[in-house]
């Protein structure tokens, strides 16, 4: 069973030898009033789609797409290796072997949803009502971008079924679902509409002079950013509308948007960077904070291993210099008995 503007598909397998050719056929009518069609690929305006394999044995899949009332019905699968299976003029000497399946195709079930769309809330409630439910309903539940929503699956007959939400952010943006577990499955969606969530990937970035930087910032939520913005210091430093022509020193994705510097300089690129992701119902920012060492920052530690050395070799030397030379000939006499 199919609600209209659904897919289906059906599946034919043949074992025989010589392989078997498949064949697809709809039956309209009943009994005597039957009447046959053959369906080839692309059938039905190109919404019908026939795939068959014939490696060991046959194996034969149509596909319906974009289903209308008009597609319920029984469809059969035939399968023959006769030689004279399709000369008209002969008769076969072995029948068609058939088997078939029911495709029924029903009009959705109407579902009242309030609001239609929720845009920038602290809370609401979304709700859904079935008019109409063309069998009964076996249970209920809310989904969050087409996943199911803890704890609200119940298994109650009931077509009116809702959902608070409290205390919103962007994060909470979404395209809720109420899913009705009837036969077949039916479900309408809400979408709840925020500023985006913007996030840096890091908050402190460091780099040497001369070297290529990175800032990340990342957005999640619904809808995603439309634009992204960068600023440093308070002072707007590239502003991008997904346009191309930045994207020599920008990478942008709706949900990623990339800021590279090229050739750092401590004097010029250090400093805190804001990165502005702005959707339809607001926008959104996060920080980051750049900082820039000299070339010569990663030899300090060993300069001053160095220096120790040094200083360390130097009193030994004074020392020895400044020892009296009564102490060496005592050592020697001692060293002589």
């Amino acid at each position: 069973m199919k609600l209209t503007e659904d897919s289906a598909e059906l599946h034919c397998e043949v074992i025989g030898n010589p392989i078997p050719e498949v064949q697809w056929w709809f039956i309209e009518g009943e009994d005597t009033e039957e009447t046959f069609t053959q369906l080839f690929d692309g059938a039905r305006q190109e919404r019908v789609q026939i795939n068959a394999t014939y490696i060991l044995h046959a194996t034969s899949a149509i596909y319906f797409t974009n289903l209308t009332l008009n597609d319920s019905g029984t469809y059969e699968c035939r399968a023959s290796n006769d030689p004279d299976r399709n000369d008209l003029k002969k008769t076969p000497k072995i029948k068609w072997i058939r088997s078939q399946a029911n495709i029924i195709v029903f009009e959705p079930p109407e579902i009242v949803t309030f609001p239609l769309e929720a845009s920038n809330i602290s809370s609401t409630v979304l709700s859904c009502n079935m008019t109409n439910p063309p069998n009964e309903i076996k249970g209920r539940y809310w989904a969050k971008n087409g996943k199911e929503i803890k704890d609200t699956k119940d298994q109650k007959s009931d077509p009116f079924m809702k959902l608070e939400l409290k205390n919103l952010n962007p994060e909470n943006g979404g395209i809720y679902t109420c899913v009705y577990l009837i036969t077949p499955e039916a479900n309408k969606s809400i979408e709840v509409k925020m500023p985006p969530h913007v996030k840096a990937y890091k908050h402190s970035e460091h780099g040497n002079e001369q070297d290529k930087g990175v800032l990340t910032c990342v957005s999640h939520g619904y809808p995603l950013p439309t634009s992204w913005m960068w600023f440093k210091n308070g002072a707007e430093t590239v502003c991008i509308f997904l346009s191309p022509s930045w994207f020599d020193m920008v990478s942008i994705t709706p949900e990623k948007t990339i800021l590279y510097i090229d050739n750092l300089d401590m004097e010029d690129d250090m400093g805190d960077y804001e990165c502005v992701g702005e959707n339809d119902i607001g926008l959104n920012r996060d920080e980051i904070h750049l900082r820039v060492r000299s070339r010569l920052a990663a030899l300090w530690p060993f300069l001053g291993i160095v220096a120790e050395v040094i200083i360390l070799v130097t009193v030994i030397f004074i020392y020895e210099k400044r020892r009296k030379p009564d102490e060496i000939v005592d050592g020697m006499s001692i060293a002589s008995l």
